[in-house]
């Protein structure tokens, strides 16, 4: 008996090859899996394909109708016989397609005739090319619909032809994902054969759940989605399959939320808040109206007796540090300790920087000429060497230490807190589940946890992809920050535009200020960037659909690279100014001390890598210069940019990229010079990149583990999934009353544990 946990060889046949491709590269182990591999699109049998912009090397996928097929007799120049082929004109809604087929005899050619006899229709695949003023489809393979003739040229049919099966054909034609080596008619095939063999489909959903929101039930909704009658049919099972996945995914989270809640943490409410008091007399400035909004909000969490799990999101500048330094001085008025855990040595040390000068003398406790209510705000980090790491290390462990400022080396075993009783990780999206974990897992009770990001996320994907955790947004920008102008430079169109490129940097210095080259490697001797920050993409351009879109690009002109481009600016260019350079790959002194220099005034140029994109803070910076700017993603591009304009000067933004109008890492650029609006360009990004690994670690983009949900387009799946989550567990915490609904959250929670696990 053939179950959805039967292995897949069970209905795939004897071609071993295939199988192995359609298990490894498919991922498809079970039946199960193979039945859950659904259509990306569907062709219309009953109608020719239309065809539109057709362009040479483009592979189409097209139902077409033979309008001729001739037999030529021509000499083969290698043996000097005579050869056949068989000449056919396809006709679609559209251009006219000639295909050639060559045969080593006549009888061959003139079966294949028969078999593609005048007007057969088909499916065919292959690449588009022009000869001679007409359309090529090359190499094609086809599904031919209805009965051919009956007998091969060299015996019976091939009871293993598709077109042998194909004879009843519905209206539409599943096209599958495929792998390179197996056709979508190889996919379909063992789908309609599996699901005639499978009895028993599981049914996830309860019945008064497919009743409330109008679902069909599981066996209805496989038909459907593989061997559909119309376009009705698939929106009905799409719509259940889309629902299901929602539901689980949010019943995960809600669980989650539940179990942080049932939690017991210290409550941290401020004590006599003489920290917090001091360091709000001193600021120069009055909170925005947000910053005080989401700081009310943080406080009344950290004064319950259960973890705060909080994302804060908002725009470049819109002052997410500060609101978080308010809640660490809070936590330290209570007695506690507060880690900061940022993702490069670079924005580490602008964090401590920037902390320890806001602060003043109440970041000099324990020190002469300290204030009397000062902490001790430290420093860690991987490049520190064992002398430098034990005096702070000792003061973190007796809790001399309020605020402590590091990267992964917090994660480390041998660092060891006093009372940790509140994480803040900066620009989350760079570590994972298990990373924030391992911090938490240091204090004595669960600590309290803020999360911050300056990527502007969409409601639905803070519900989805972040829906562990509550969330504040800051929308409104402080007082001060001006405009920034964004323009795409096409070099690939105006080569002469560079040279204006480099005046421009040229009068911004003259102005009295300065500017930044970011390039997209380090070296001209690599596609990407290593050394200690790659496994944090901090010097890795490009993301997701970005990455995948522009390969091609690899092999035109070799990308910028910070090494050769500070050599060509600082002899060309920009001769006589001071261009300096600032990598991952150099020593951590060597980059604190080109920070400080660039913040100093003492460099009036930086070319770098991505290492400036997040906490860099240089208030006379007005110029940024991205080359090859199609290979960062949208996000990205809008954090670069947001290093500009930061002290009350207009900044300018140039983006220089080789990519030709049209192309999708064109209209990424286009968007980012179009808008700075961060939200509006974090769905463009969302749409290009996907959504991430919900509940595992990867939270990039470049691989979505969620198979028929999209959370900008089904926002409203998205909301009733959540509330139908959250009722369900009301009345059955533990889904004893929906066991393969249950079974489903159990699998998804497994799943995502085995990837922390294995990170």
């Amino acid at each position: 008996m053939i179950t959805v946990d039967t292995p897949v060889a069970a209905v795939l046949g004897d071609q071993k090859t295939k199988r192995a491709k359609i298990e490894e590269k498919l991922g498809i182990r079970t039946v199960g899996d193979l039945l859950h591999h659904f259509p990306r699109r569907y062709v219309e049998t009953k109608e020719l394909t239309k065809v539109d912009d057709l362009r040479p090397g483009e592979i189409v996928t097209v139902v077409g109708q033979v309008v001729s097929a001739d037999v030529r007799t021509y000499n083969d120049r290698r043996t000097g016989r005579p050869a056949y082929r068989l000449d056919v004109v396809l006709t679609t809604d559209g251009p006219r397609l000639r295909m050639s087929f060559f045969a080593k005899g006549r009888h061959v050619a003139e079966w294949n005739q028969r078999r593609l006899a005048v007007g057969r229709r088909g499916l065919f695949v292959g690449g588009v090319n022009a000869f001679r003023g007409e359309w090529q489809l090359t190499n094609p393979k086809m599904v031919l619909f209805g009965p051919g003739p009956e007998g091969g040229p060299g015996g019976p049919r091939d009871a293993a032809d598709p077109e042998a099966e194909l004879d009843a054909l519905g209206a539409l034609y599943p096209i599958y994902p495929l792998t390179g080596g197996v056709e979508s008619w190889d996919l379909q095939r063992a789908i309609t054969f599996a699901r005639s063999v499978v009895d028993d489909v599981p049914e996830v959903l309860p019945a008064e759940v497919r009743e409330e929101h109008g679902l069909l039930p599981a066996r209805t909704a496989l038909d459907w989605v593989h061997a559909p009658d119309d376009r009705t049919q698939v929106g009905a099972a799409l719509k259940r399959y889309r629902f299901e996945e929602a539901l689980v995914t949010q019943l995960v989270l809600a669980r989650r939320r539940r179990a942080l809640r049932a939690v017991g943490a210290q409550a941290r409410t401020g004590g006599d808040g003489a920290l917090l008091a001091a360091f709000d007399a001193r600021l120069p400035f009055e909170l925005t109206g947000g910053q005080r909004e989401v700081g009310e909000e943080i406080e009344r969490d950290l004064a319950e007796p259960h973890p705060m799990n909080r994302l804060l999101q908002g725009e470049v500048g819109s002052g997410k540090t500060l609101v978080a330094l308010r809640a660490m001085l809070r936590v330290v008025d209570t007695g506690g300790q507060a880690a900061l855990l940022a993702p490069t040595e670079v924005l580490a040390q602008q964090h401590h920087r920037s902390i320890t000068a806001m602060l003043g003398d109440l970041a000099a406790g324990g020190m002469l000429g300290g204030a009397p209510e000062a902490t001790c705000v430290e420093l860690l980090t991987g490049s520190m060497t064992k002398a430098q790491r034990t005096e702070p290390l000792l003061r973190i462990a007796t809790g001399e230490a309020g605020i402590v400022i590091g990267t992964h080396a917090l994660l480390e075993e041998n660092v060891s807190f006093f009372d940790l009783g509140l994480v803040v990780v900066d620009e989350q999206h760079r570590f994972g589940v298990e990373q924030r974990a391992a911090l938490t897992d240091k204090a004595g009770t669960p600590p309290h946890v803020l999360v911050m990001t300056a990527t502007p996320i969409p409601r639905t994907v803070a519900m989805t992809v972040f829906g562990d955790l509550e969330t504040s947004t800051l929308a409104e920008l402080p007082a001060g920050r001006a405009p920034i102008q964004t323009n795409v430079v096409p070099v690939a169109e105006h080569p002469g535009w560079i040279g204006r490129v480099w005046e421009r940097v040229r009068e911004e210095v003259a102005a009295g200020h300065q500017a930044y080259v970011v390039c997209p490697r380090i070296a001209g001797d690599e596609l990407e960037q290593g050394g200690e920050d790659a496994p944090l993409d901090e010097d890795s351009a490009a993301t997701g659909d970005a990455k995948t879109a522009d390969r091609a690009a690899r092999t035109g002109p070799p990308l910028a690279a910070v090494e050769e481009v500070v050599a060509e600016l600082a002899d060309g260019p920009l001769a006589g100014l001071r261009v300096s350079a600032l990598h991952g790959r150099m020593g951590a002194e060597d980059k604190e001390r080109t920070m400080r220099a660039f913040a100093a005034g003492e460099i009036d140029v930086l070319v770098s890598t991505t290492v400036i994109e997040v906490g860099v803070d240089v208030a006379n910076a007005t110029a940024m210069v991205l080359l090859d700017a199609d290979r960062f993603g949208v996000s990205q591009l809008h954090q670069l940019r947001g290093r500009v304009g930061r002290g009350g000067l207009p900044g300018l933004c140039l983006l220089v990229s080789r990519a030709e109008a049209g192309t999708p890492a064109r209209q990424r650029l286009d968007a980012v010079a179009s808008t700075s609006d961060g939200f509006e360009l974090s769905r463009v990004d969302l749409e290009q990149r996907r959504e991430g690994d919900v509940l595992g670690t990867s939270q990039s983009g470049f691989r979505s583990s969620l198979q028929n949900l999209r959370v900008l387009r089904d926002e409203k799946t998205i909301v009733a999934a959540r509330r139908t989550a959250e009722a369900l567990l009301d009345r059955d915490p533990d889904l004893a009353s929906a066991p393969e609904l249950a079974a489903a959250v159990r699998e998804m929670e497994l799943s995502a544990g085995e990837f922390i696990e294995k990170s």
